[in-house]
């Protein structure tokens, strides 16, 4: 795995850990369910990146939201926006535009894995071994890290995972959408270091 693939990786899904729902201490409510169990699971579905293989709902939509955020930040970078995310993508930018799309494609399996294991998943392929959260956000530990994160940063790359998933069937105004972003939001500190 890749530094970077540790960076991006951590950096949207560390905190899950924490997100698991047990029932109240009268057992007379039953318990919520994990984030992975509300985004489908481990129901099998047909894997549309890969006919004839199939994959579990939850991981599924998880790919789905890290392949929707990639592209929202690709295309802020491409804007030219002010305040856009382009500095801290920029090692694997330029692999990418070099046609080297390896690391990227690593990038997406590793977030698929880590927000499927530590929000429920108990099938993921691998779970996150990498650096530290405060390591993988330092440049001058991580060299695939292009700059330190401010809090506007992060803001906005939360908004766009935020996004993403809502594109992807997530509406705003529900618990899961408040636990997905609470997953974020408990990441803030190891990750804005300037």
């Amino acid at each position: 795995m890749t530094k970077f693939s540790r960076l991006a990786l951590s950096a949207l899904v560390l905190g899950a850990l924490s997100f698991s729902s047990c029932s109240s201490s009268d057992n007379s409510t039953p318990a919520t369910p994990s984030i992975y169990e509300r985004l489908g699971g481990t129901t099998m579905v047909s894997d549309p990146d890969n006919p004839g293989q199939m994959i579990e709902q939850g991981r599924l939509s998880y790919r789905k939201v890290v392949n929707s955020t990639i592209g929202l930040i690709v295309a802020d970078i491409q804007s030219n926006a002010s305040g856009n995310l382009g500095a801290h993508f920029a090692p694997l930018l330029g692999e990418v535009g070099a046609g080297n799309t390896t690391n990227l494609a690593e990038l997406v399996d590793n977030l698929t894995d880590f927000f499927s294991y530590n929000t429920g998943g108990t099938n993921a392929v691998n779970m996150y071994t990498g650096l530290s959260m405060a390591d993988a956000h330092n440049p001058a530990v991580n060299s695939r890290m292009g700059v330190k994160a401010t809090n506007a940063d992060y803001t906005k790359f939360e908004g766009y995972v935020g996004a993403a998933a809502q594109a992807n069937g997530v509406a705003a105004n529900t618990q899961l959408y408040t636990d997905l972003v609470a997953v974020l939001e408990s990441l803030r500190s190891p990750i804005v270091q300037q």
